[in-house]
C-alpha cells in the first residue's frame, strides 16, 4: 500500500468574510437558531453553543445560568476569532445583567464584542429616537416586573407591559402566530413610540412586519434585534428586508424608508 501527504494548491478560502458571530443560547430554546439564519445575509455565519437553563422561568432560575455562560462561550469554535459574541436570552440577561454578561463571556473570550436583546434594544430605542414603549412578553407578571425595571433604567418610560403568563421556555415557541400578532395589536399603547415584543423563545420576528403595518410604528423583537445589532457591529452596511423597518431602514439609513403603508395580507398559518 502506498501513502503520500498532499498539499493544498490553491489559497484557502474566506469562510464568513462578512463575520463571525458566535451565539450563547438556552438548551431549551427551539426557535433563535432558526430566526437568526433566516435574517442574516449570506456572509455572514454564526456558530452556536448552548447553556443550560431550568423551568419554570423565574429569575431566581435565570440567574442559576451565570455560572455556565463562560464555559458555552469557550465551547464556540475554541482557537477561532470570533467578530461578535451574542447572549441570547432577553429575560436572563435582566435576571443577570448585561455587564455581568459581559464579563463571563470576556473571561474566556478576551476582548471580544459581546451583545444582547436588553443592550440591543437600548441601542435601537436611541437608532429610533423612541422614548415612550409598550412591551409583549411572554412570561408571567413577576418577570414582567423585573423587566419593566431593567428598561426603566433608561432613557425610555415604560407605558404598558403585557404577558402571556407562562413558565414554560420551551413551549413558549408554540404560542400561535396568531395569538402573537392579535395580542401585539393589542398590548400597543397608541402613545407608545414602538412595541417591543420580548424573548428569543417566541416567533415574533417573521411577524414583524405584519404588525408595523397594522400599528403604524415600529415593531422590534428579541431576535430581530439581536440581528440588526450584530449586523451593526459587525459594520456591514447593506439592508435586510423582510423583517420590519429596523433592518431595512436602519442599517443603511434610506431617507424615504417607510415601511408602514403597505396592504397586510391575511396571517397564513399551516395546520
Amino acid at each position: 500500500m502506498r501513502t503520500e501527504t498532499l498539499s493544498p494548491r490553491y489559497a484557502s478560502d474566506h469562510l464568513a468574510p462578512l463575520g463571525r458571530v458566535g451565539v450563547i443560547t438556552l438548551a431549551t430554546d427551539f426557535n433563535l437558531e432558526q430566526d437568526l439564519r433566516r435574517i442574516y445575509p449570506s456572509g455572514v455565519e454564526m456558530f452556536t453553543s448552548r447553556v443550560r437553563n431550568y423551568n419554570p422561568l423565574t429569575i431566581e432560575n435565570l440567574r442559576t445560568m451565570a455560572p455556565g455562560i463562560s464555559a458555552a462561550a469557550d465551547a464556540i469554535l475554541p482557537g477561532t476569532i470570533l467578530d461578535v459574541v451574542i447572549y441570547a436570552c432577553t429575560s436572563g440577561t435582566v435576571a443577570i445583567g448585561s455587564e455581568r454578561v459581559t464579563e463571563l463571556v470576556h473571561a474566556v473570550r478576551p476582548g471580544v464584542i459581546v451583545t444582547n436583546p436588553v443592550t440591543a434594544a437600548f441601542a435601537a430605542f436611541t437608532e429610533l429616537n423612541s422614548k415612550r414603549i409598550s412591551i409583549l412578553t411572554p412570561y408571567t407578571q413577576a418577570v414582567n416586573e423585573d423587566v419593566v425595571r431593567a428598561f426603566s433604567h433608561s432613557d425610555c418610560e415604560v407605558l404598558n407591559i403585557a404577558g402571556f403568563g407562562f413558565e414554560d421556555d420551551t413551549a413558549m415557541t408554540f404560542i400561535s402566530l396568531r395569538d402573537i400578532e392579535e395580542a401585539a395589536i393589542q398590548a400597543c399603547d397608541p402613545d407608545s413610540d414602538l412595541l417591543f415584543i420580548s424573548c428569543t423563545a417566541l416567533r415574533s420576528a417573521q411577524l414583524v412586519e405584519r404588525i408595523e403595518r397594522q400599528l403604524g410604528k415600529p415593531v422590534i423583537t428579541s431576535n430581530q434585534l439581536l440581528a440588526w445589532h450584530s449586523l451593526r457591529l459587525l459594520q456591514y452596511s447593506g439592508a435586510v428586508s423582510g423583517y420590519g423597518h429596523l433592518l431595512s431602514c436602519h442599517l443603511s439609513p434610506k431617507p424615504d424608508c417607510n415601511h408602514f403603508a403597505a396592504h397586510t395580507p391575511p396571517l397564513e398559518v399551516s395546520s
